[in-house]
């Protein structure tokens, strides 16, 4: 699972079989501090309630197409839940 930031949502013009009803967001990477790292991708949202600014998980690939029901919907990144609170260990450094 990785952590995201939705920034904003998006609408479809045309919707495939098995994503109705299912919301589209916009999701921005984060790394392990919770910084921007790459570039922000489409995520369906499964749980159907994640907005902009909040913190959530996701998953990728394969994974992502079977978190949502139907299973196997055609989808590259799936929202698993949203991050209420992130602790970190405190770091060891040089």
């Amino acid at each position: 699972m990785f952590l995201g930031r939705v920034i904003g949502r998006l609408v479809p013009a045309v919707v495939t079989p098995g994503l109705e009803g299912v919301p589209l967001l916009w999701v921005q990477p984060l790394d392990k501090r919770g910084a921007p790292d790459g570039r922000p991708f489409v995520c369906a949202d499964g749980t159907r309630m994640a907005g902009p600014g909040e913190m959530v998980y996701w998953e990728a690939s394969r994974e992502a197409a079977l978190t949502l029901e139907p299973s196997f919907v055609p989808v590259d990144h799936a929202v698993l839940g949203i991050v209420d609170d992130l602790q970190r260990d405190a770091e060891v450094g040089p």
